[in-house]
């Protein structure tokens, strides 16, 4: 059988960013739009029926030619990967993989949350985001970020896509979260295990950030409670308990330690 390698692809549209350069961040919360090319505007009709998309983009300034990479961006100290196994943007054929959450329909714009490509970037297809496309507590490589910005906007824009809500109390769930990163390292695993006293969005929050279930293995555990949230993070090695010190908002998420935040308790076993 002979194989066909030539492949055309032409570009749908264009991203709309306030990004401009690789090593920007776009902020949470700061929106991005996808402009489609108006011969595409009919393939529109009625994507507004979804919350989320998934955007196919191409990474345009790419390395094509590698292989193996370490994600220096995130950590320097991490081991080499092959590119296959790693969201990397630098592969042989740099097409971007991206869930967002559509804002707005506007004429032949898509303004969209948690698209991070920058300005000018092409897009190749939209796809919806189904129910089964979710895999709950999938087995992932654990690339974790030095920067702290980096790691406070990876949490937070993972706990909008569960939570859905940016409330007070999914910005304490984050802070959690970021301490238990620190202390307990990849909060995925199954070997570790959560619970968690305070309300019932403090919870969700944590328990779409771990992937914690009540199955299979059993990780998770909530009581409802009115009194500061308390989380408490367990291993066969050590245990790590997170106390709130007071309520917050966001400019106590931004700007507060975690010192001034938490009372943080770490024993080993």
């Amino acid at each position: 059988m002979k194989i066909d390698t030539s492949i055309v692809l032409q570009p749908i549209g264009y991203v709309r960013s306030a990004l401009t350069s690789l090593d920007d961040y776009l902020p949470p919360g700061q929106p991005a739009w996808i402009d489609i090319r108006p011969e595409y505007q009919e393939a529109l009709e009625r994507i507004e029926d979804n919350s989320h998309l998934w955007a196919l983009l191409w990474f345009h300034k790419s390395d094509r030619q590698l292989l193996k990479t370490i994600p220096r961006r995130f950590n320097p100290d991490l081991p080499e990967y092959g590119v296959f196994g790693l969201r990397s943007p630098n592969r042989p054929n740099p097409i971007a993989l991206t869930l967002v959450r559509l804002e707005a329909v506007e004429g032949n714009s898509l303004r969209v949350a948690g698209l991070d490509a920058i300005d000018g970037t092409p897009v190749l297809d939209i796809k919806s985001y189904y129910e089964q496309d979710i895999v709950f507590s999938p087995v992932t490589p654990y690339i974790r970020a030095n920067d702290e910005t980096m790691r406070r906007n990876h949490f937070y824009k993972l706990a909008m896509n569960h939570h859905q809500e940016a409330c007070a109390d999914l910005l304490m769930a984050v802070r959690m979260v970021l301490v238990a990163d620190q202390y307990m390292g990849h909060i995925n695993r199954s070997d570790l295990r959560v619970a968690v006293t305070g309300s019932s969005c403090v919870a969700d929050t944590i328990q779409g950030l771990s992937r914690a279930r009540l199955a299979n293995p059993p990780r998770f555990s909530f009581n409802e409670s009115e009194d500061m949230p308390i989380s408490v993070w367990t291993d066969r090695d050590s245990t790590l308990k997170i106390t709130a010190r007071r309520r917050l908002d966001q400019n106590g998420y931004s700007n507060w330690s975690d010192r001034d935040l938490f009372h943080i308790e770490y024993m080993k076993v």
